[in-house]
């Protein structure tokens, strides 16, 4: 298959998806890519939620004023648990009182779907702009529901929209659907957040907001959280579907890419555009050579190399060219002990492992370089 069709071939990609996690992977796979799968979440179902139970019978009782319906699969599996609890055709009638505000076509046709009606929906559909439609028409004493993406927790986008309704002087009523919890067994974020901190991963995505929080949460408990944001702003793309879920990375100044639409099959075309475009390529020795998360690809041949031999080529191509001197080698070296004759025996293995030996040249009683060829120097 040619590298026209594989754009992707070589590059280690993360994906926290815990919802349509095999479709995406798919998408990327058929592209080339290799993909580590991290359900960053565990979503609860919602017949089995006893809070969101106890919130519907809430808005049956009370009908809110303003209903904000945020996403589809989370409306349509609120009008679900509800049938399960008995309390669908009473959930219907309480929001068909309620001015319903859809942040977007997909909400729009759920809403749709379930015989109701949306008053309004941001062209952007961005909740930014949902609540300044609201506030510039006054929410004070107004009973406002809204659908949340996930739990409340510091880095929670819905959690700032509830919050700016209340300091409005709204009655706020948080339904917890699409509620989630981090996964059972942590080693899998752990793993993922190592990778990132170490870039051996090319690129991490994010299909939603909680999938964010619940990475950033597990960082910061582990005492990673400095070191795998460090990793995602030096060299891990950081990839996410929308604005949304953008936010929480983009508030810690983290470097987010994202496509035009908020759809899976935009997200991996864009993958498939922005991972080979920011990828390191350097002619070398008569070679072309591409670095990856874990390997690297010399004349579109993929070649993996153990981990001394990675932070070797990542050193020399840094500064492509430049002599590295065997002492700044030795530095990056797993374990970093030993003398300089480490080195020589590591970049020995460096070269049989790329197969073209001519790519790093040593430079006698000074160190190494990666043999840069003139015309790209």
């Amino acid at each position: 298959m040619s590298s026209a069709n594989t754009p992707l071939h070589g590059f280690a990609i993360g994906v926290t998806a815990a919802r349509r996690a095999e479709e995406f992977a798919t998408l990327l796979e058929r592209r080339g890519a290799q993909i580590v799968h991290v359900p960053a979440i565990r979503i609860i179902p919602l017949s089995d939620d006893a809070e969101l139970e106890r919130v519907t019978r809430s808005i049956v009782d009370t009908p809110p004023d303003v209903t904000i319906a945020t996403t589809a699969i989370g409306f349509r599996g609120w009008m679900g648990a509800a049938d399960g609890w008995g309390l669908a055709d009473e959930l219907a009638a309480a929001l068909s009182t309620s001015r319903i505000l859809a942040r977007g076509p997909k909400v729009t046709g759920a809403i749709r779907a379930a015989e109701l009606r949306e008053e309004w929906s941001p062209e952007s559909e961005s909740s930014a702009e949902l609540l300044e439609h609201l506030l510039a028409e006054g929410v004070e004493g107004k009973r406002i529901a809204v659908q949340l993406h996930g739990e409340r927790t510091e880095w929670e986008p819905g959690t700032d929209l509830c919050r700016a309704l209340r300091e409005a002087g709204a009655d706020v009523v948080a339904v917890p659907v699409y509620r989630w919890t981090p996964p059972d067994d942590p080693a899998g974020l752990d793993r993922l957040i190592d990778r990132i901190a170490e870039q051996s991963i090319d690129a991490v995505t994010f299909t939603s907001a909680p999938a964010v929080a619940s990475l950033l949460m597990r960082a910061k408990d582990t005492g990673m959280l400095d070191p795998m944001l460090e990793g995602m702003r030096t060299g891990v793309v950081a990839v996410c579907v929308g604005p949304v879920t953008a936010a929480p990375l983009v508030e810690l100044e983290v470097p987010v890419t994202m496509p035009s639409r908020a759809r899976l099959g935009s997200l991996a075309r864009h993958i498939a555009e922005e991972l080979p475009r920011r990828a390191v390529r350097i002619r070398a020795g008569g070679h072309t050579l591409g670095l990856r998360g874990r390997c690297v690809v010399v004349d579109d041949e993929m070649r993996c190399l153990a981990p001394a031999g990675m932070a070797l080529i990542r050193t020399l191509a840094a500064r492509p060219g430049r002599v590295v001197s065997r002492e700044e080698l030795l530095a990056v070296l797993p374990g970093g002990g030993g003398d300089t004759h480490a080195v020589e025996t590591a970049v020995a293995r460096l070269r049989s492992a790329l197969g073209a030996p001519a790519i790093v040249q040593t430079v006698v009683k000074r160190g190494y370089r990666l043999a840069v060829d003139l015309e790209d120097s």
